[in-house]
């Protein structure tokens, strides 16, 4: 199998469209070897060039909610009573280490995500 390195965009465009021929492929085979090997490639070449950044964690928080249909109330056993959901939620009151941790757990949260320092937002 020769493969080189992506050095330039041409090299990555040149690839991708190498990978996209060999989507098909089946896993196991020479050319699903191959694709396998190109996609790690790629996947270096998009988080050295393109990073994406982590979401701020009130952000990570109410995406988790929105996404599984949780109401404030749902977090109480994560973050405290409720008014504390509201403080965390209205950016009143930063999350502390043991917060972080059963967001994690208890919801699967990213524990990345969470311990992001916030930006100072205008209000």
């Amino acid at each position: 199998m020769d493969v080189t390195p992506i050095k330039t965009k041409r090299d990555y465009h040149r690839v991708l469209k190498e990978v996209e021929g060999l989507m098909s492929a089946a896993h196991g085979t020479p050319e699903g070897d191959r694709l396998d090997v190109l996609v790690t490639l790629v996947e270096a070449w998009e988080a050295k060039h393109y990073p994406i950044d982590l979401p701020d964690p009130v952000e990570a928080i109410k995406y988790h909610m929105e996404s599984k249909g949780l109401e404030p109330k749902d977090l109480v056993p994560c973050i405290g009573s409720r008014n504390r959901v509201y403080e965390i939620l209205n950016r009143k009151r930063p999350l502390t280490l043991k917060m972080v941790w059963r967001l994690h757990k208890g919801l699967g949260i990213p524990a990345e995500s969470l311990i992001k320092v916030a930006e100072n937002r205008a209000a």
